[in-house]
């Protein structure tokens, strides 16, 4: 299947995290030009093989500094073609059932995970708009699916959120040419999951409940973006793909 990018631009946050990171990868050889965003940079090695891509140090809780780099990035390149919001806290420590959960921590998970994505909207639809055209990718979880009896709480909900505020996007600028979707990954092999290093046997049990035996990769969230934000899925808006090995598909 031929993608064509040529001459696209793409804002990434969460760039430098497992998810993040692979996208950037991704967009940076399909030669997209990409302005990562992140609170912590990637190795210099990175970016000497993906020369397409930009680093900038970002808190995308942080409305002013976060249009400050948007904008000049889009001065730049004159348009910003996709959004790929990657954005994500999931504190297995503190996130907990919203009955015991300190109420700063569900601000604050909330406040990145659902808030940062009302100010990229903010910022990034209008200059979109401008260019009538415009790809929006978000990274949500299935988790914003069911409950659980150990809950993260606040990640579940925010993540939830997201999946309503995708979809109230896309109803609305669909007459712009303007597209957004959701991506809800199931376990992935991330630096937020680096309690699998700590106890490896927690992470083969997981992989026995997966149908496809294994938990997944960044490169497998990649490749569901890459689709989504590409022409081949023009007419897909306002809905949700699941990867995660078939998890969800069991009774």
């Amino acid at each position: 299947m031929q993608l064509n990018f040529k001459g696209k631009s793409a804002v990434i946050t969460g760039a430098s995290g497992g998810m993040g990171l692979e996208v950037s990868k991704s967009l940076s050889k399909s030669g997209i030009s990409v302005l990562m965003l992140d609170i912590k940079a990637p190795d210099k090695s990175f970016f000497e093989k993906n020369q397409n891509c930009v680093f900038k140090k970002v808190d995308v809780t942080n409305l002013k500094k976060l249009k400050s780099e948007i904008d000049h990035f889009y001065k730049k390149n004159n348009s910003i073609d996709y959004l790929i919001n990657t954005t994500g806290v999931l504190w297995f420590d503190k996130d907990v059932s919203a009955v015991d959960i300190q109420t700063t921590t569900w601000d604050k998970v909330f406040e990145i995970n659902l808030k940062s994505m009302m100010y990229l909207s903010k910022i990034i639809v209008p200059l979109m708009k401008k260019n009538k055209f415009g790809s929006m990718v978000h990274i949500s979880s299935i988790d914003a699916l069911s409950g659980d009896d150990k809950p993260q709480d606040a990640y579940g909900a925010s993540k939830a959120a997201m999946i309503r505020l995708s979809k109230s996007l896309a109803i609305q600028f669909a007459s712009n040419n303007i597209r957004s979707n959701i991506i809800l990954p199931g376990p992935i092999e991330t630096g937020m999951q680096k309690r699998w290093k700590k106890n490896p046997k927690a992470k083969k049990n997981l992989e026995k409940f997966i149908p496809l035996n294994r938990v997944g990769k960044p490169t497998d969230i990649s490749n569901a973006c890459v689709f989504l934000l590409s022409d081949q899925a023009n007419y897909i808006t306002g809905t949700e793909i699941t990867v995660d090995g078939g998890l969800t598909a069991k009774p």
